[in-house]
């Protein structure tokens, strides 16, 4: 039995951050009702396109597994639909701007009157406060959540991630209050309001920078680079490159590779209980007894030169033979690996983490899998819809209109063609 079977979602997501909240919970089972505006549908269907007149990679990798109706809310007999809609489902999912919802006449009091058992939930940019009428995007959201300005290197300009953890990752925290609330709902018996704010969601994701910020009221973070050389700290977290956001100190260094592979990096952490270890392997045996290097306080003022001396050692090796020599050692490494490495991975094809879909207009392509996998619940991947192609579908065996009611709602205009 799939986790989530039987839950019906009203999806009223658009782009990525709610669309990755309600792909979750359909890849886990629930029936995911995606509701689109007549003829246009969710803007990403066209945004993006490698493909002329089909939906793009962007709609296709964020709606698997949903079905879609094409729903004219402003029209009364789509109004009409739509609190049938409420009335038969269990979570309505939403990430308009704030007070859309509100001026459609679907305020939270209204839907909770409609259907008292009613979960809403939504992804707003900030929560109460002076900012919290402002539209947000993925890379606002990374600025705003204290990510860009604890990204990059010391003295540069910050940085944004290519992960979307301002996006995907406020829809990941979002499906977790949706579970929880419907969890609680088996016990209480009423449903309840879920927010999810991106700033909150990305600063969530950055509490390792919050918690360097407060450390730095006893002292410099010795684990950064620039406390071995003899940088001053400020009064804010700082850039930090690539060094370790952990106890353990560790960088990026470069690998055989050349220009065959721009990726050709390995990430390095130098573990204090594996320090012996690290110090046969890089060619120093003599530093495991030398009160410079032996323990990880001698070390934090030299930490420069001690990865400059592993990068001499890892240039000579690729990034995976580093793989192979460390690992049986217990020294923590990992190659920096390309989209493309990624994509043609098997073991993560095996897995399920990345996927191969077929869809009926644009042919197959390559999309991420369910990264959460239950023993008892089977995960699948199905293909985005069409626009509108479940229209009739979910009018007759979710709502339960007749044929001939289905026709008027069809000649109301309140549907796509």
């Amino acid at each position: 039995m799939k986790a989530l079977e039987g839950i019906k979602i009203l999806d009223f997501t658009h782009v990525q951050s709610g669309p990755t909240c309600t792909q979750l919970l359909a890849w886990v089972g629930a029936d995911v009702i995606k509701v689109e505006r007549p003829g246009v549908g969710d803007a990403t269907r066209g945004q993006l396109r490698d493909v002329p007149d089909v939906d793009s990679l962007y709609f296709t990798m964020l709606n698997h597994n949903k079905r879609s109706i094409e729903l004219n809310t402003k029209e009364e007999t789509g109004k009409e639909v739509l609190i049938r809609l409420i009335k038969t489902c269990d979570v309505l999912v939403e990430n308009f701007a704030p007070g859309a919802l509100d001026r459609m006449g679907f305020s939270w009091e209204r839907v909770h009157e409609i259907n008292p058992r009613m979960i809403m939930a939504s992804i707003k940019g900030f929560g109460p406060g002076v900012f919290e009428d402002c539209k947000v995007y993925e890379n606002v959201a990374q600025c705003a959540g204290g990510a860009a300005s604890t990204t990059g290197m010391l003295g540069d300009v910050p940085l944004v991630t290519g992960a979307q953890i301002g996006d995907s990752g406020t829809g990941l925290h979002l499906a977790f209050g949706i579970v929880t609330a419907l969890f609680h709902r088996e016990h209480s018996g009423k449903g309840q309001r879920v927010t999810a704010a991106m700033q909150d969601g990305v600063l969530n994701l950055c509490r390792v920078k919050l918690r360097d910020q407060q450390r730095l009221a006893h002292g410099p973070l010795t684990e950064y680079s620039q406390y071995g050389e003899d940088i001053p700290f400020g009064e804010a977290a700082p850039r930090a490159g690539n060094d370790s956001g952990g106890g353990q100190p560790g960088r990026i260094l470069k690998c055989k590779g050349g220009e065959d592979d721009p990726d050709s990096y390995t990430y390095f952490i130098t573990q204090a209980a594996v320090w012996k270890n690290v110090c046969d392997v890089i060619g120093k045996p003599e530093w495991k007894e030398d009160e410079n290097y032996a323990t990880p306080k001698a070390r934090l003022p030299r930490l420069n030169e001690v990865f400059d001396a592993i990068e001499e050692w890892t240039m000579t090796k690729t990034k995976f033979e580093v793989m192979e020599i460390c690992n049986p050692l217990n020294i923590p490494v990992g190659p920096i690996l390309s989209m493309k490495e990624l994509a043609e991975d098997q073991s993560l094809r095996d897995t399920g983490t990345v996927v191969e879909v077929d869809h009926p207009t644009r042919g197959k392509y390559v999309s991420v899998g369910n990264p959460v996998k239950l023993s008892d619940s089977p995960s699948e991947v199905k293909r985005s819809p069409l626009l509108g192609e479940h229209t009739d579908e979910i009018l007759s065996e979710v709502l339960n209109y007749t044929e001939e009611e289905i026709k008027e709602i069809h000649a109301s205009g309140a549907v796509g063609e």
